[in-house]
């Protein structure tokens, strides 16, 4: 991971918390009392690294590790389908891949967006993404956090968040700004 440097802020779980293990993607519950450290706290989710293994803690989470959820999203009365897919780019840029701090649209990994009305105004977005590595333990978490993320916009009722492979992601689909984050340029 050369490139970057993590944080370390310490910590103490106050109540027994889900965690995803990284990169495997396999949940286990971390007791309260557990003792470890921050080490990325970007898009409201955390990772923390705890007795040698990297995890992933879930925004709706935070209050474990002593810190504050994210603040709920907001969408102007009436806001059209344009307002909608800024706010689907904002969240999309929430989601970081729990090992890089780099999010998945700079990343590259997001290929396409779409907007579609459903019933009593609201909306379904269709996104289309890659994995930086096909044999990713984390495709499913990220996948979820995506769906998750994108489901908090008012008027979305539905997010589709479709994986795919084809073209296969490599270094030059990254923004300049993540491959500077990453050493990479």
């Amino acid at each position: 991971m050369s490139g970057f440097s993590l944080s370390s802020e310490p910590f103490t779980l106050e109540r027994d918390c889900a965690a995803v293990m990284v990169p495997q993607g396999e949940t286990v519950v971390l007791p309260a009392g557990q003792v470890g450290y921050i080490t990325q706290a970007l898009g409201g989710s955390f990772t923390v690294y705890v007795e040698g293994n990297l995890f992933r803690i879930a925004g709706s989470d935070a209050d474990a590790l002593g810190k504050q959820p994210p603040p709920p999203i907001e969408l102007a009365e009436g806001a059209g389908d344009e307002e909608v897919e800024k706010l689907v780019w904002e969240q999309l840029r929430t989601v970081f891949d729990p090992e890089i701090p780099v999010n998945v649209v700079e990343l590259g990994l997001v290929y396409d967006v779409s907007l579609e009305a459903a019933a009593g105004g609201q909306r379904r977005v269709y996104v289309k993404m890659t994995l930086t590595a096909p044999g990713c333990g984390m495709g499913d978490i990220l996948v979820d956090d995506v769906r998750t993320k994108l489901e908090l916009i008012p008027t979305v009722a539905e997010a589709d968040v479709d994986l795919v492979f084809d073209p296969p992601w490599n270094h030059s689909m990254m923004s300049e700004l993540a491959k500077l984050e990453t050493g990479m340029l």
